[in-house]
């Protein structure tokens, strides 16, 4: 009997095959399905075969019109649609004309001063407390910390290798003297915790690329285990090893936010502030900014010199001639009479029958 004839697989699956085949990252490709998604939802369920460049540009233009979207979201749509008609499709889309682009508005990041970063840090504990000392420390971004593996981390040169950041580039930092030996603790816990869950038959962690295939065994040792690992486990499907993921990032992000609202911060800080704040601050201590570029990451310099205009000196360094003016006394406090003169006497309480209650109330 003949085999049945196989089903042609999923345009969704499709682009994620292809993807993967890129070795384009698990995040990048939700979010690429997720655009094509809303693409075909756009045009009526209409298949991206019978549609081209015009129904892009409709598309990517109502973004911009009723989305109001910003020009890095606009951008990661055009590239994810522009992934699927090249690399899926076979399909040169050519020239978008008329496409209406999302308006650029530069955004200066926030920044915290050095009292209210240790403010912050000292409303934080435990492990989450320490990761967040890390980012600032050393200006890592949260998936980097989160990532960091005991074989990273080189204490002989104070020094931290961060693995595959953004845009997959390695890259060297800081590793802040003042944790050295919190950390040292901490890699303690988590060696004692490793050997017990290799004498369970666990103690198993995510390999990058094609290293699971070529080291085997590497899977179990102690320079690839996470240097935050999670509290839980768990069965990974193909090999049914019992792996431990590290941290999710929203068990810092939430220890972030609690800080922010223990300390009543009067500014919109995210863990991401942490990393402007460190470079900020080593543009202050008067670091070369090429030097702060290598440790940040960033391949073009113009990205860098961003927190040349937030420095601690005013805009643009420039001091305000309003300084050169005397100082201002401090304004009447409320219930004051600015005019010096006697306060009005209160009213005489009326006769018979208010209580004292009534008499200070009103």
């Amino acid at each position: 009997m003949p085999a049945p004839p196989r089903r042609k697989p999923r345009l969704i699956d499709e682009l994620r095959a292809a993807l993967r085949a890129r070795h384009y990252s698990p995040r990048t490709e939700r979010a690429y399905a997720g655009w094509v998604r809303r693409f075909i939802r756009f045009h009526g369920l209409r298949h991206p075969v019978r549609m081209a460049a015009p129904e892009v540009t409709a598309f990517l233009s109502a973004l911009a019109r009723q989305g109001r979207v910003s020009p890095s979201t606009q951008n990661q749509a055009l590239a994810a649609l522009l992934f699927l008609y090249r690399e899926v499709l076979g399909v040169e889309l050519g020239w978008l004309d008329g496409l209406v682009r999302a308006k650029a508005t530069p955004r200066l990041p926030v920044v915290l001063a050095r009292d209210e970063v240790a403010t912050l840090l000292a409303a934080t504990t435990g492990t989450p407390g320490l990761m967040l000392r890390l980012m600032y420390g050393a200006g890592l971004r949260l998936l980097e910390c989160c990532r960091l593996r005991v074989k990273d981390l080189d204490f002989a040169r104070h020094q931290i290798t961060v693995r595959s950041g953004k845009g997959r580039r390695d890259r060297r930092t800081v590793l802040p003297a003042t944790l050295r030996d919190a950390l040292t603790r901490h890699l303690e816990e988590v060696r004692r915790q490793h050997l017990r869950d290799v004498a369970r038959g666990a103690g198993w962690v995510e390999l990058p690329g094609a290293l699971e295939r070529k080291l085997p065994g590497a899977g179990q040792d102690w320079p690839w285990q996470w240097v935050f690992p999670a509290s839980r486990t768990y069965v990974e499907p193909k090999t049914h090893r019992r792996r431990r993921h590290h941290l999710h990032e929203t068990v810092l992000q939430r220890a972030f936010r609690a800080a922010v609202l223990a300390t009543r911060l009067p500014k919109r800080a995210t863990c991401h502030t942490l990393r402007h704040s460190f470079a900020t601050h080593l543009l202050e201590d008067g670091h070369d900014i090429r030097t702060i570029q290598e440790l940040l990451g960033h391949r073009d310099l113009k990205t860098t010199m961003v927190y040349t205009h937030v420095l601690n000196r005013g805009a643009r360094g420039v001091p305000s001639p309003a300084d050169r003016l005397p100082p201002l006394e401090a304004p009447p406090g409320p219930g004051t009479n600015p005019d010096d003169t006697p306060a009005p006497t209160p009213r005489p309480a009326l006769r018979g029958g208010s209580s004292e209650a009534e008499r200070e109330v009103d």
